[in-house]
């Protein structure tokens, strides 16, 4: 009694690997759900922009405690009433740092000078009046010519690590994978930077330093991708089994679930990272280095499982050996299917075309890696495939 076989669960193609989802089949797709997405990322950095910090900026930061003297809480808005009285502008930024009894304000303003500064801290001992007045109030200065030196430097390190990834990944792979994994890796710093300007998170250098990690993250699981897109083409111009960008889906679905694994695991400390850093500490390096981390490393896995392969596998199509070879599987599969339609040829001549077929191919892979050096256990595992793989002939 025969049975109709179940259709395999989504984890299970997951785990699988066998490329059942045709992820660059549908690149068009996908190009057009990124590409949204990072024009609106370009829109608000443009017209919203960032909350940069003292650090870019230059300016002067006040910190002193939230509480008075008899352990009464202060408000935000007498802070700034206090800071208005007495510089006569608001200041540019007043926030809250730390909870209890640890909690301190930072005040962010233009640069002031010593008799404001003086000014301010008076004021805000007679406005708040907490007896003895605030137990420690600091403040600190930054020249707008640093800032703009940590702004040029940090623009800087940026430019050098894109023309390292380029001229890495054109050495250790080829010119299409390098241009792929650059595309992906400069749409994860827009993007990430779109998600800045739309939080209004402050820019301090914690984020710059967030923001290489991401992109190493992003680098380093667009490599993986494409190491085994590189194993999956080895000599498939010579082949009509898959085309290049069946190749390169089949890659894709081999390392998803790593790819996914990977994101989640390194996602889980970062989020309570971000936790910590918004509800606990109020503001600071936690959070700035939390946030940037969160959203780089999210969109670095889906560009390189979406972006970067795609951007490749469009490359090398313009090839016209790829498009030569990806026309003779087109061909043999029309050939066997028009065989099949009409009943030209017995099932048992079917197969053994497909057979013969098979085992030129396995001839041509084993001939190419041994030409490329390719240790003798490879090449005993392909003699494994075709020895063991079913024939699929009906048994006498």
């Amino acid at each position: 009694m025969s049975s109709t076989p179940r259709k395999a669960s989504v984890f299970q193609r997951l785990y699988v690997g066998n490329g059942a989802f045709d992820i660059v089949g549908k690149r068009t797709r996908w190009y057009g759900i990124f590409g949204a997405i990072l024009v609106a990322s370009v829109l608000l950095v443009i017209f919203k922009g960032f909350n940069l910090g003292i650090d870019f900026t230059g300016g002067t930061r006040i910190q002193m405690p939230a509480q008075t003297g008899e352990g009464t809480s202060i408000s935000q808005e007498a802070v700034q009433d206090s800071f208005k009285k007495s510089v006569g502008e608001d200041a540019t930024s007043v926030q809250t740092v730390g909870t209890g009894d640890a909690a301190t304000f930072q005040i962010r303003s233009e640069t002031l000078t010593t008799q404001q500064i003086d000014g301010l801290k008076n004021t805000l001992n007679d406005d708040l009046k907490p007896e003895g007045g605030l137990s420690s109030v600091s403040d600190s200065a930054v020249s707008a010519s640093w800032g703009g030196e940590i702004t040029t430097k940090a623009l800087l390190a940026l430019l050098i690590f894109f023309v390292a990834v380029m001229l890495f990944l054109a050495l250790y792979f080829e010119l299409a994978m390098a241009v792929g994994a650059l595309v992906a890796v400069v749409h994860d710093v827009v993007i990430t930077a779109g998600v800045y300007s739309l939080v209004g998170f402050e820019v301090s250098p914690a984020t710059i330093i967030g923001l290489l990690t991401i992109l190493g993250f992003s680098l380093y699981d667009t490599v993986v991708v494409f190491d085994k897109v590189r194993e999956n083409t080895r000599g498939i111009l010579g082949l009509t089994r898959r085309t290049y960008g069946e190749a390169t889906n089949l890659a894709v679905n081999q390392t998803l679930m790593r790819s996914i694994n990977t994101s989640l695991i390194a996602l889980l400390p970062v989020m309570g990272l971000l936790v910590v850093g918004v509800w606990l500490l109020g503001v600071g390096t936690l959070k700035d280095l939390a946030l940037v981390q969160l959203a780089g490393m999210a969109i670095g896995a889906l560009s390189s499982i979406f972006i970067a392969p795609a951007i490749a596998v469009d490359l090398k199509m313009r090839d016209p050996r790829y498009k030569a070879q990806a026309a003779r599987v087109k061909a043999r599969r029309d050939n066997v299917a028009r065989k099949n339609a009409v009943g030209a040829v017995s099932e048992d001549e079917v197969e053994s075309t497909d057979e013969d077929s098979l085992e030129a191919e396995l001839r041509k892979e084993k001939a190419f890696t041994a030409a490329a050096g390719v240790p003798a256990r490879h090449a005993k595992a392909a003699d494994a495939r075709r020895t063991n793989r079913p024939t699929g002939k009906k048994q006498r």
